[in-house]
């Protein structure tokens, strides 16, 4: 038989793991003091970020959940509390892990988080779509991911996602939101209900070194940008923060879509950026009677592949042909992609075809092992 003991309960806060930050409370310093009666009523004052937590009642009903699993315990009382400032230090530090303030970690030449920077050449061909899905594919093969949403005038990835938490903050440091097991940081978080953003290039910049280097991403294995269409500031200053970023341009089938996209591609031969694949959206709509109809042509993906592979005079495969989907759309819509759900169809399994060669990429260089 267990003896319970204030031990046996510490032991067992250790496993409730904060649902943002992903570490167990008792290293976050979050477990203030804990105290058990005779009769077995355990108490435990908690210690949260803010006030407003929005995580503060799946806190709590973890704690329960494990200190119920104890032998010997009669009741569980929690007591809120939030952290003072020099706790909030102290919690920044054990994050950072003993880093200086405003370095942007995926720089750093000791860093084995893949970058992923998706990319288009114009609006409209589904990229903000397949940087959430292709995300949440990556989850699902066993990586730890994250997005920054760097469509700063066009953001669309939390309501994708599914993003119903704020970001949170404990000093200057960002704990980003998660959803379907990513970390989601984008600047529609901090901008009232479809308020446009009027921002010009220095801003920008500033904004996502904000996202790269004060946002906690602990240890990832893949960062997804998602960048605004063309080849403008953002996607500028995406390369000059995080030169190792590799890009994955989205474009259609349609011949125009094609051209344009070139020049996306293109620009990483100036930033020295490397393409590395092409993935072509909206590639037919699939009828009742199983024909394909090409609503906006072919061969664009292809054409584009073998184009970057010969002015970039490198391999720039085409990962994946994605069709035209109802459901695809309506994942984006309810914020449960596509790939998330619970079903099969031949627009997922083109996506999850097109991370499997992302995720090798992340294998091969031993960063992770992703699951089958």
């Amino acid at each position: 038989m267990t003896i319970l003991s204030v031990e046996k309960i510490n032991e067992a806060l250790a496993g409730v793991i904060d649902p943002e930050i992903h570490r167990p409370i008792t290293d976050l310093g979050m477990v203030e003091n804990v105290s058990l009666a005779k009769n077995g009523t355990v108490t435990v004052s908690i210690l949260l970020t803010t006030s407003i937590c929005p995580l503060r009642d799946t806190i709590t009903a973890e704690v329960k959940k494990e200190l119920f699993k104890l032998e010997g315990v009669s009741a569980v009382n929690i007591n809120i509390g939030v952290m003072n400032d020099e706790q909030r230090k102290k919690l920044r530090e054990t994050l950072r892990g003993g880093a200086p303030e405003r370095v942007i970690p995926f720089a750093q030449k000791d860093n084995a988080t893949h970058v992923y920077a998706i990319s288009s050449g114009k609006g409209g061909v589904g990229k903000s779509s397949m940087t959430a899905n292709l995300a949440v594919s990556l989850a699902r093969l066993g990586l730890k991911v994250g997005i920054v949403d760097a469509d700063i005038y066009g953001f669309s990835i939390p309501q994708m996602m599914g993003v119903t938490t704020p970001p949170q903050a404990v000093d200057k440091m960002i704990i980003p939101p998660v959803a379907h097991g990513i970390k989601v940081i984008s600047i529609g978080m901090f901008m009232e209900e479809n308020t446009p953003v009027v921002w010009r290039g220095p801003i920008l910049h500033r904004a996502l070194e904000q996202f790269f280097a004060d946002v906690y991403w602990g240890d990832l294995d893949v960062l997804l940008i998602d960048l605004p269409p063309g080849t403008g500031d953002v996607a500028i200053s995406v390369a000059q923060l995080i030169p190792k970023s590799e890009i994955v341009v989205i474009t259609t089938p349609q011949t125009a879509a094609a051209e344009v996209a070139e020049r996306a591609g293109l620009m990483a031969k100036q930033t020295k950026q490397k393409v590395v694949g092409i993935i072509e959206n909206m590639s037919y709509l699939q009828l009742p009677d199983g024909t394909k109809m090409d609503l906006f042509g072919t061969g664009g993906g292809e054409t584009l592949s073998a184009r970057l592979s010969g002015l970039l005079e490198d391999d720039v495969p085409l990962l994946a042909r994605i069709p035209l989907e109802q459901r695809l759309r309506e994942g984006g819509d309810s914020g449960t992609p596509i790939a998330a759900a619970k079903t099969d169809s031949p627009a997922k399994d083109e996506i999850f075809r097109a991370a499997r060669i992302l995720a090798a990429r992340v294998q091969k260089e031993g960063k992770a092992s992703p699951a089958e």
